[in-house]
């Protein structure tokens, strides 16, 4: 199970660009608080609004924005790689992510990996986003899978606090924009530094 922006795909800079541009419409000028932002990132958008203090009228524009850019977004290096290792090794994936499920659907469509996991579900189709349980709980749920045959891969705490609270796996991911120093602090089960070293914690051989 993955999490999606920063861990299946590199977003940050079009996540950058859509948060300033929503700012601007609703809020006005100054500077953007994205440094902020970023530090939710792996939480439901509307909740990181209400833990920073601002309107949830920004997210009609965020998202707006968000589909208008994802020609931009691409895929972390070793990524298809690892998607193909790993569904050709007989595992089962899903997606599990702060963003809402249809546009999570929509990204992973344009990049052509859609059909590589068997669901893919976003923090508006369960009912409590991250770091609650539920979105891994419905995923397992749905793939008919127990906890002890389950991990969460992750690049923010709160991808681990919903991993731990569902009782799987909690396996950091490295290789994106989050505080490595902040992922290690929450004790991760396992810690990877790039994506091909997942094929290695699943039981496989090497994947560069």
């Amino acid at each position: 199970m993955f999490d999606l922006d920063g861990v299946l795909v590199d977003s940050v800079g079009v996540m950058r660009e859509a948060f300033t541009v929503a700012y601007r419409e609703v809020v006005g000028p100054g500077e953007p608080p994205f440094a902020e932002y970023s530090k939710h990132l792996g939480r439901y958008f509307p909740d990181i609004m209400r833990i920073m203090g601002l309107p949830l009228a920004l997210q009609e524009p965020f998202v707006r924005e968000s589909y208008r850019l994802a020609h931009r977004v691409r895929m972390f290096d070793g990524v298809p790689d690892l998607l193909r290792s790993l569904r050709a090794d007989g595992y089962r994936l899903a997606v599990a992510t702060g963003k809402s499920g249809p546009r999570a659907r929509s990204l992973l469509d344009g990049l052509g990996v859609l059909t590589q996991f068997e669901h893919v579900l976003g923090s508006d189709e369960v009912a409590n986003a991250k770091p609650a349980p539920d979105i891994v709980l419905r995923a397992m749920e749905l793939l008919g899978a127990g906890p002890d045959e389950t991990m969460m891969i992750g690049d923010a705490v709160t991808d681990l606090a919903s991993a731990r609270a569902a009782g799987v796996t909690a396996v950091a991911a490295l290789w994106g924009e989050s505080d490595p120093s902040d992922l290690l602090a929450a004790e991760p089960d396992a810690v990877l530094h790039k994506p091909g070293e997942l094929v290695a914690l699943c039981g496989g051989g090497p994947l560069a």
